[in-house]
């Protein structure tokens, strides 16, 4: 008599979201010589994970002109407003470093999406701040974090979308891709992708950026 056959066991994929997304933040703020706070690193791991399989709530923040979603946070009340102001600010930074090209295509200037996600963040952390005072133990003002520094964290995302189109550039239309990304933010790590696939990166000058 054959054995029963062994139940296949099921990939945890969320865990290897979470491993590589790690590992490519980790990757980029050494690039970046950034620092952060250990929640704060943790909170934008979870952020990318998120992204990977977004909700009804993260598809209105990509698709909503930044203004009117900020408008509506404000009218919120509660935990609806709290929860509002922390996808709004997840979405401009996502937005920020994956979508820069599209920003520009549309006419949407990268600093106006910063400001947007920064005063998201703003709100959430006064929140956050105005509730009963925290106990031995609390997790860190990661949204005054967030908020403070939010186009050094838009970097560390282009950054690791830099690493994600680099990994992904198997076919001759996907460098190419690579290439016309790196003519727009003249990112390092590109260039050294480029050189690794036997691409010398010249600018229309003639020049090595």
């Amino acid at each position: 008599m054959r054995a029963p056959a062994a139940t296949p066991r099921p990939i945890d994929v969320s865990h290897r979201l979470n491993e590589f997304f790690r590992e490519s933040l980790d990757a980029a703020m050494r690039d970046e010589r950034a620092l952060a706070t250990q929640a704060t690193s943790q909170y934008l791991v979870d952020l990318l994970c998120d992204y990977a399989k977004p909700t009804a709530l993260t598809d209105e923040t990509l698709s909503r002109p930044l203004t009117l979603l900020l408008a509506e946070a404000h009218e919120a009340r509660g935990s609806e407003r709290f929860e509002r102001l922390r996808v709004l600010g997840d979405g401009a930074l996502f937005i920020g470093g994956f979508f820069s090209e599209h920003l520009e295509t549309r006419g949407v200037a990268l600093h106006y999406v910063s400001s947007v996600g920064a005063r998201a963040y703003d709100g959430a952390a006064l929140m956050l701040r105005r509730a009963p005072a925290k106990t031995p133990g609390s997790p860190p003002d990661v949204f005054r974090e967030l908020a403070d520094n939010f186009t050094r964290f838009v970097d560390l995302l282009s950054r690791v979308a830099d690493a994600l189109l680099a990994n992904a550039a198997t076919t001759n239309r996907a460098v190419l891709k690579l290439y016309e990304r790196w003519l727009r933010t003249g990112s390092d790590s590109l260039a050294r992708a480029l050189q690794e696939r036997g691409l010398l990166p010249l600018r229309g000058d003639g020049m090595l950026h």
